[in-house]
């Protein structure tokens, strides 16, 4: 119907190949690669699996619980939670980490930097 006036667009040199595609600097996919990760925040936690921790976290939809610290020792971290084992009442926590603000660690923490571990 349309197949004098519209034509389907080419690329000169056939440059979008799939086999000449480079990540671009900076892309999370080819830092993951050389990196390992290590700036992720689930990746911290597990790096400092039975430390002891205050979690704090809050809440915004909840007047009674609006703010809240969790202290204990870190059992689990996924991509989405924390894990929690308080040591004072053997409670354990499931948190998830959209609502956690930071954590204060009470011992030196071990962070994943460049393939070499560090402890700051």
């Amino acid at each position: 119907m349309n197949g004098n006036f519209y034509q389907n667009p080419t690329f000169p040199n056939n440059q979008f190949d799939d086999n000449s595609y480079t990540s671009p600097p900076g892309n999370v996919s080819a830092m993951s690669q050389d990196y390992g990760e290590q700036s992720y925040i689930e990746n911290i936690l597990r790096l400092n699996k039975g430390r002891k921790v205050n979690a704090y976290v809050s809440f915004p939809d909840s007047k009674n619980w609006q703010d809240k610290v969790f202290s204990g020792l870190i059992e689990q971290a996924g991509k989405d939670h924390l894990i929690i084992k308080d040591i004072t009442n053997g409670n354990w926590y499931l948190i998830k980490i959209i609502y956690l603000d930071y954590v204060e660690f009470m011992e030196p923490i071990n962070y994943l930097y460049k393939t070499t571990d560090k402890t700051y």
